[in-house]
């Protein structure tokens, strides 16, 4: 799966998938290397379990480089987007989304992992129905399970870390 869209992250958060993506792509894909090596001359691969767990997690490390590669490739590095009161990612939104009301940011978990706050991705249901849309504005969207629900948007604000 790629993303096509532009991702807004901060210049730190940025500097940290840079160097967690050239940390994978170099010393992380030799420590595979090493664990997979020393599991094959412990013998037969058929029942050898380090080596099918090395594989598996050499399988997981390269689908991350891939992600953070897309991921980075298509960052919007620097400012929050502009306080115009459209939706967009880095925007933080207070809507009532089925009578409910929530708070989220919209954008990238890998932009803002340790925040207090919920991250919907600008391509997910949710997002994809958000997007360029104002304060004041009622939409609907079909969630994963085939229910259409109704967001009731509130207050909409650059996110500013």
């Amino acid at each position: 799966m790629t993303q096509t869209s532009t991702t807004w992250l901060t210049q730190d958060a940025y500097n940290r998938l840079k160097a967690e993506l050239e940390h994978l792509t170099g010393r992380g894909r030799q420590d595979i290397a090493e664990k997979i090596d020393a599991a094959r001359q412990e013998g037969d691969l058929k029942e050898n379990g380090g080596y099918h767990a090395a594989r598996e997690e050499q399988a997981k490390q390269e689908a991350r480089i891939v992600q953070l590669t897309e991921l980075l490739r298509n960052a919007h590095v620097g400012e929050p987007p502009p306080d115009d009161g459209i939706i967009e990612s880095g925007m933080v939104v207070n809507a009532t989304i089925a009578g409910r009301e929530r708070t989220f940011l919209l954008g990238s978990r890998e932009g803002a992992p340790d925040l207090d706050i919920e991250v919907y991705s600008e391509s997910s249901p949710l997002g994809s129905a958000l997007v360029g849309k104002s304060a004041g504005d009622t939409v609907t969207y079909e969630a994963p399970n085939g229910a259409t629900i109704e967001v009731k948007i509130g207050e909409v604000k650059p996110f500013m870390g």
